[in-house]
Parts: C-alpha cells; sequence; structure tokens
C-alpha cells in the first residue's frame, strides 16, 4: 500500500518548528528522489534498512511533503512550493547503502557518502560543489554549473560514469587498476592531467583539448567535461 505523508511549515512559526525529521522503513533496492531549490544536500549510506531524513528551515520556510511510493522516497520543494519564497532547506540523509540516490538543487552543495546502489546522481544547476566519496555504482552522473566535483570511488564493468562542470575542478579518485575508455574534454583550459593513467593508450587530440583512449580493457565508459576548469586523475 503507497503512504503519501505531508509535512508543512508555515513562515511565522517558530524556530523550534522549523526542523524535520522523521525515519521511513526502506527495502533493499529503495530509491531517494530529492529536488531542492536551495541548501546543502548530505546522504550517507548506514546499515540499517530505513531512511532517515532530517532538514533545518531557514526562514521563509518551505513546505515538505515526501511521499513514500512503491519502494521510492521521493521529494519535490520546487514543485511543493511553486509561486513562494522560501529560504535554504539543508538536508542530511542516511540511507540503506544498496540505495538509488537521484538528487538535485538549484543552489548549494551535494555531499553522497558509503553508497552502493545502481545509480547516483547528483545536479547543481547553478551554483555548488559535489562531492561523492567512497561510492561503488554501476552509473554515476555528476554535473554543476559552477563548483568542484570530487569523485572517490569504484568503476564496475559495463559502468557509466559522466561528470560535467562548467567551471571549477573535476578530481577524480580511481584504483590503479580501474578499467575504462575515456572521453576527457577541457575546450578552455586544455587543463587535463591524467596522473597515474599517463600512457600509450591515452593520446591527446585537438590541439589539447581533448583526451581519448582506455585503461585497461576499457570495460566501462569514462566521459568527463569541463568547459572552464581543470580535469585531474588521482590513485585511490
Amino acid at each position: 500500500m503507497n503512504v503519501v505523508l505531508f509535512f508543512g511549515v508555515a513562515a511565522d512559526q517558530t524556530a523550534a518548528q522549523k526542523r524535520f525529521s522523521r525515519t521511513y522503513p526502506a527495502t533493499k533496492n529503495v530509491r531517494l528522489q530529492l529536488v531542492n531549490r536551495s541548501g546543502t544536500i548530505i546522504v550517507e549510506g548506514w546499515d540499517r534498512p530505513e531512511i532517515n531524513i532530517s532538514a533545518y528551515l531557514e526562514a521563509p520556510s518551505a513546505t515538505l511533503a515526501p511521499q513514500s511510493l512503491s519502494g521510492a522516497i521521493v521529494m519535490d520543494l520546487v514543485r511543493e512550493n511553486q509561486g513562494r519564497n522560501i529560504g535554504n532547506v539543508n538536508f542530511t540523509i542516511r540511507v540503506p547503502r544498496s540505495c538509488v540516490v537521484d538528487i538535485e538543487t538549484r543552489i548549494g552543495n551535494l555531499s553522497v557518502t558509503n553508497v552502493s546502489g545502481g545509480l547516483v546522481r547528483a545536479v547543481v544547476t547553478t551554483e555548488g560543489d559535489i562531492t561523492l566519496t567512497n561510492i561503488i555504482s554501476a552509473a554515476v552522473d555528476a554535473q554543476n554549473g559552477i563548483g568542484d566535483i570530487f569523485f572517490d570511488g569504484a568503476m564496475l564493468g559495463g559502468g557509466q560514469y559522466r561528470f560535467t562542470s562548467m567551471r571549477g575542478n573535476i578530481n577524480l579518485r580511481i584504483p590503479l587498476e580501474s578499467s575504462f575508455r575515456l572521453v576527457a574534454t577541457a575546450p578552455s583550459t586544455r587543463n587535463i592531467d591524467l596522473g597515474p593513467f599517463r600512457g600509450s593508450n591515452m593520446r591527446f587530440v585537438s590541439d589539447g583539448q581533448r583526451v581519448a583512449g582506455k585503461a585497461g580493457e576499457g570495460a566501462s565508459t569514462l566521459t568527463v567535461t569541463n568547459h572552464r576548469g581543470s580535469i585531474a586523475f588521482l590513485s585511490r
């Protein structure tokens, strides 16, 4: 049975009422989907079969309407607060490690740690840093406008990994034995540092704007684009 839970905070309520905390039971393959307007989002994997959501709502306070639907916890603050002026909403969310994580905000930093679900998607449409730490997922998609992207994790065979920024630094820390086909592009800066993955199977093209090649057998696909910033590879 699907359960829809609603929680609202009016702008004139006291500061004590601007905090939200709730826990939901979760299946092994649960999905977290969150669209925020502004504020930080921290997602941490843990070993409990439940999702715990804590939020601090700055004035004027937003309306939160989490929905538990068919194995997913869904929150869309943009839709629920359409046409309203709201303050930042800062989230700390704990999820089962196998959770699929799909988070997005217009302004603010995003952080995901200790997650091994089938997908990690983190998008900042305007400005904010993205930090993905100890991620073991077959699909990772991180995109921002202005801000840094840091990824620390494994690359699985057959996986799809994409990192895109308009301006900032993209740093990828992956194991030396990683196997991937790479297309890395930095059209404005030509600042691409392959680090431990320099070798004959990697080549610079387009006057240094792009690197194409493969590491190992090329078992996964890695696409990195930074329009006005740097790209660097580090050993994990």
